[in-house]
């Protein structure tokens, strides 16, 4: 991270890590920055630590965001969505110049949905069609309950279908599959997006870097 940067602001846990590691450097280390988080619960976050934050619609593009993920393959395709904030985070990502993607050693898998579920925005409105469009491409999906046994809604208002998987062949026809559904706004798979994965391991840290 550069003085004067535009940040995007993860969710989740390694991405709390990272805001609070940022705003002690800014802090210290005299950097300024504006961040751009995914969620409403990085930026209460964010604004708690005293991070300037910025709209995406204040800014033409990030420089870049730093996210974690729940699975990440060899080539550095990565799921995301555990946590709920999938599409924003998607978002945040394609404007981004650069995405660095943060994961502990479990993460990593040798093929995307090795830990069974596929995270799928959806328009509360479309839930049976795109069950049913789900079950005939071969993932049986579930709505994600929220903490009042009522469906999960995003900070986007819509709800989540985690579809049951197992090695996906192709992530990214798979991910062309379910966004051409009506109703579907946006699946966890982030293909072809990270452009560094940052390993950690016990007390060693790995850095991968996509070939340019």
């Amino acid at each position: 991270v550069e003085d004067g940067q535009v940040v995007g602001l993860g969710t989740g846990r390694a991405a709390a890590a990272f805001v609070r590691a940022l705003a002690i450097r800014c802090k210290e280390g005299g950097v300024s920055v504006r961040g751009v988080p995914t969620s409403r619960a990085t930026e209460e976050l964010a604004r708690e630590l005293g991070i300037p934050l910025v709209d995406m619609t204040e800014v033409d593009e990030i420089d870049v965001t730093f996210d974690g993920a729940d699975e990440v393959d060899p080539g550095l395709d990565v799921i995301k969505g555990y946590g709920g904030a999938l599409v924003r985070e998607k978002i945040v990502a394609a404007a981004s110049r650069r995405l660095v993607i943060l994961v502990g050693h479990e993460k990593l898998v040798s093929r995307l949905g090795q830990r069974g579920k596929l995270p799928v925005e959806i328009l509360p409105f479309a839930t049976a069609l795109c069950r049913r469009r789900f079950a005939a491409l071969g993932y049986p999906a579930e709505l994600r309950p929220g903490p009042d046994g009522e469906p999960l809604v995003t900070d986007n208002g819509n709800w989540i279908l985690d579809c049951r998987v197992e090695r996906i062949p192709n992530p990214a026809h798979l991910d062309e599959a379910l966004t051409a559904i009506p109703g579907v706004v946006g699946t966890g798979l982030f293909v072809e997006m990270a452009d560094v994965v940052i390993v950690q391991d016990g007390d060693s840290v790995e850095v991968r870097e996509r070939p340019a």
